[in-house]
């Protein structure tokens, strides 16, 4: 295993030291973390630093359009029963945030780096990961993300031949088709209820035929993997059959599906499941996702959701009573400025519901919801739609930007 013996060249340590002098000054003027002009900072310095950072690591990326965030805290939270983890726990997923996390790394003996689906291959190439996991591929950020059979072949290209275990989900077939040019796979079922995304066949264009939890193409014979860990119920189930108990404070099916995929990460670093999952009970939200704040009053559960696949999970979490719901939506460049996809959410799902609609985008928001026949206010602001809200807990659904707007009235 690594460990941190090699000492990094004068080169690499004078970028590292520049970065975080960047950073400082970034967050002494209130820009927010600095990690992002750290690692341009740092790169800029030295552009092979990413490299030299990861040598004395074993390093985990972790990709996916949901979930990689949440997914990444859970490995690292497991993998820390091994040896010190260094993570880039707060999102920060492009080449530059996980320069300035990795240049954190101290004693670390594992990297647990979250990575932008479109950086993946260029990453991996970096870094020489001992594992890789693939969550999901669905549509986001419609106007400057490529098309996702383009990106699944990015994958497919960029990881053909890697040496790192690939831990995927067998029940997505964009990420099948992408794992499959690896030679050493690892399959997870982990589910997949957004299905919008792969009724064509990666391979052929044929039409997917999807028989109860199987899937396969009828024109060329690619077809769903047979899995080695699955998700059942409340449980993992290991490649020798055994039935592990998931206990999380995280809500929801789709996390029970990343502590599936966690555990098997952590299950190639010897770590066993029970030791595994017993880890991630520790984790309650994720860089305030799932966090429950009070406000004017108010309980407030603050949920992300940026793109259809993520919208459908969320509102599986929204059970019980009707609860309140707002809900807030913006276009700024680090969301996507294309709100087309507004129109692939099925927000009938929420009828019943007292919903508050805010955000830059809020009147878009509003004529979906006019057209799905779900009754709504539009409200200028937080505060003001928490005012509208009947008694019981508030739920907050919010895109990527609008969550951090939100974050920050309610002071989390």
């Amino acid at each position: 295993m690594a460990g941190n013996t090699e000492p990094l060249p004068p080169r690499a340590k004078l970028a590292v030291t520049a970065g975080k002098a960047a950073a400082a000054v970034s967050r002494a003027a209130g820009r927010g973390s600095g990690s992002v002009i750290g690692g341009k900072v740092a790169l800029r310095l030295d552009p092979d630093l990413l490299a030299k950072l990861a040598q004395n690591l074993d390093v985990v990326l972790v990709s996916a359009t949901n979930g990689k965030t949440t997914t990444t805290r859970l490995i690292a939270e497991a993998l820390r029963a091994a040896g010190p983890v260094v993570s880039n726990a707060l999102g920060a997923n492009m080449p530059a945030g996980i320069t300035a996390a990795l240049a954190g790394s101290g004693d670390a003996r594992y990297g647990v780096i979250e990575v932008d689906e479109k950086y993946l291959a260029a990453v991996a190439r970096d870094v020489t990961p001992k594992a890789i996991a693939l969550l999901n591929l669905s549509r986001d950020q419609l106007d400057r993300a490529a098309e996702t059979r383009m990106l699944a072949e990015h994958w497919r290209e960029g990881l053909s031949g890697s040496k790192a275990v690939i831990v995927a989900n067998a029940d997505d077939p964009l990420v099948v088709w992408a794992a499959s040019s690896s030679p050493n796979v690892v399959w997870v079922a982990a589910g997949q209820e957004w299905k919008d995304d792969a009724w064509s066949c990666p391979a052929c264009g044929g039409v997917m035929q999807r028989p109860g939890d199987d899937w396969f193409c009828g024109e060329c014979g690619f077809r769903r993997p047979t899995p080695s860990w699955a998700l059942s119920g409340d449980h993992v189930l290991d490649p020798h059959g055994s039935a592990w108990p998931i206990r999380l404070q995280l809500p929801g099916r789709a996390n029970k599906a990343n502590a599936t995929t966690s555990a098997a990460v952590a299950a190639a670093f010897g770590v066993p499941p029970q030791a595994a999952l017993e880890r991630m009970y520790s984790v309650t939200a994720v860089a305030g996702r799932y966090d429950v704040v009070s406000f004017q009053g108010r309980e407030i559960r603050l949920l992300l959701a940026k793109n259809p696949a993520g919208w459908l999970e969320t509102f599986s979490l929204i059970d019980g009573p009707p609860a309140p719901v707002i809900l807030a939506v913006n276009a700024r460049g680090a969301d996507g400025t294309d709100t087309s996809w507004l129109w692939d959410v099925d927000y009938s799902r929420l009828a019943g519901h007292p919903i508050c609609v805010i955000g830059d985008r809020k009147l878009d928001l509003a004529v979906r919801l006019e057209v799905a026949g779900v009754d709504f206010q539009v409200c200028e602001n937080a505060a003001e739609a928490v005012r509208q809200c009947p008694p019981g807990r508030i739920e907050a659904i919010a895109n990527y930007t609008a969550f951090q707007d939100l974050r920050r009235v309610v002071g989390n």
